[in-house]
């Protein structure tokens, strides 16, 4: 099973086209997407980090905590899981190649690492440094006996870098060592997208929709030729924004209007019931 959903996993980013892969944080939100029809998963560090009353990106998530997780987040569905693997744990090149070797233990088909560095002063890794820490995930990758598609993260423009120049010079030199995926969240205008996908192609680049600034339609990102769009903490987001909205209502207006929005008990135990996936 392993292996078919690895291979499965690695044609959706061959074929013409994109696809979208959303981001559940626990085995009950990757079970009501794959009601919804999608093909593949990817974990997100934030919202699993919520989920357990913890911030994101300073490592407050240790990697057995995430690997745990995103095991469950497997065994819940058929589908293709990728993990978001943050900055690999560690700073080391060899402490990324280990992660990866850790999270195909656990089921994953892929999964991401990052060049940034979980501090506050410093939180970008070194050019050269980060390029070697890609590498060895790669590595990694490669010595697994089936396909296990590996994401490079330049992370300049959610860190207060907002220099897209050197987030390309990083994403091209991870593709020259032979990630995947090209991945930089923050883009937010068409020629910000464009300027990646021309740089790193024929390399699928992923690319995050649902945070603040950023509004391009599929239509536009399939034009753009992006390969994969990922929703982030997004949808994390919005249901502990809705919760947090009806505990207000109650706290502090006394009703209960909140309910006749909240999906139903019947439809979501029917769909925590069906294995159709």
């Amino acid at each position: 099973m392993h292996a078919k959903r690895a291979e499965a996993f690695k044609a959706l980013h061959e074929r013409p086209g994109l696809f979208v892969i959303p981001n559940p944080w626990d085995a009950g939100s990757a079970r009501m997407l794959a009601t919804l029809g999608f093909e593949a998963l990817a974990t997100t560090s934030a919202g699993f980090a919520f989920s357990l009353g913890k911030p994101d990106a300073e490592g407050a998530v240790d990697r057995d905590e995430t690997l745990v997780n995103a095991a469950m987040i497997v065994e819940a569905t058929s589908l293709p899981v990728s993990a978001d693997l943050e900055n690999g744990f560690g700073d080391a090149p060899d402490t990324c190649r280990q992660t990866i070797a850790l999270a195909a233990e656990v089921g994953l088909a892929g999964g991401s690492i990052e060049d940034a560095t979980g501090v506050a002063d410093d939180p970008i890794y070194a050019f050269d440094l980060s390029v070697e820490r890609v590498r060895a995930a790669v590595e990694g990758a490669r010595s697994l006996p089936f396909p296990f598609v590996l994401t490079a993260r330049a992370e300049n423009l959610i860190n207060r870098r907002p220099d897209l120049g050197d987030t390309i010079r990083r994403l091209v030199a991870f593709a020259e060592v032979g990630a995947d995926v090209l991945y930089a969240p923050g883009l937010k205008t068409r020629e910000e997208v464009d300027a990646v996908v021309r740089a790193v192609a024929p390399r699928p680049v992923n690319v995050v929709m649902g945070l603040s600034g950023a509004a391009l339609s599929l239509d536009v990102l399939a034009d753009l030729g992006v390969k994969r769009i990922s929703l982030g903490s997004s949808l994390a987001r919005a249901a502990y924004g809705a919760f947090f909205r009806a505990a207000q209502e109650v706290k502090h207006q006394g009703t209960f209007a909140f309910a006749q929005e909240a999906i139903s008990y019947a439809e979501i135990n029917a769909m925590f019931k069906s294995r159709r996936f």
